[in-house]
């Protein structure tokens, strides 16, 4: 019998953390950043999170280009903005995150089969933002020990899908840029994935 693998530490949070990072070059910055949290179990209980930065090298950019946290719980987001995706490699040091603005959401919407194409939608307002994976890749399970993981202090057992192609939508308008390139736990991906069955253990 195979030996069972227990993960010591405390776990923090787990659910889902698909996510778009953009660039208009592909050797220049990230222009669009997208993380979509749906977490079924933290400290702060349940909710979705959608973090979208539009202008990430600007604190304080023009309306139409703001930078947003759109949620339904937001003491989870706050939590998880600044335990999580403050230390997510694209977006460490971003000015962006200095001027986060936090709207509550009215719903989400989960679409596609996730074996060939991927999509959610959430709404705020009169704010609409629409994200899209396409091209997926066969999913892969893997463990990120703590010192590989982004907060560096978590183990991260998850499930990951590439993609192919990603577009993150507001309001009808497709932001502009790519994914591109990269490589997660030996297998060959790009900057917009999806993650599934993302637990955050810390030691």
């Amino acid at each position: 019998m195979a030996e069972t693998l227990v993960f010591p530490g405390t776990v923090e949070w787990s659910g889902e953390n698909p996510g778009i990072s953009l660039k208009e070059d592909p050797t220049g910055p990230f222009t669009t950043l997208a993380s979509f949290f749906r977490v079924m179990l933290s400290p702060h209980g349940r909710g979705h999170a959608l973090v979208l930065m539009q202008s990430p090298q600007a604190a304080a950019p023009p309306a139409e280009q703001a930078n947003l946290c759109l949620t339904d719980n937001e003491p989870l987001a706050r939590w998880l903005v600044s335990n999580y995706v403050a230390h997510f490699g694209a977006w460490r040091g971003l000015p962006g995150l200095q001027g986060l603005q936090f709207r509550e959401l009215d719903s989400v919407t989960t679409d596609g089969d996730a074996i060939t194409r991927y999509g959610e939608t959430v709404r705020a307002g009169d704010m609409t933002v629409a994200l899209e994976w396409s091209g997926l890749s066969k999913p892969f399970c893997f463990a990120l020990a703590p010192a590989q993981s982004a907060t560096g202090r978590h183990h991260m057992p998850s499930l990951f899908v590439g993609c192919d192609a990603a577009t993150v939508t507001v309001n009808g308008r497709v932001r502009p840029g790519a994914p591109i390139p990269r490589d997660v736990a030996g297998q060959r991906i790009s900057t917009a994935m999806l993650a599934f069955s993302e637990t955050w253990i810390r030691v």
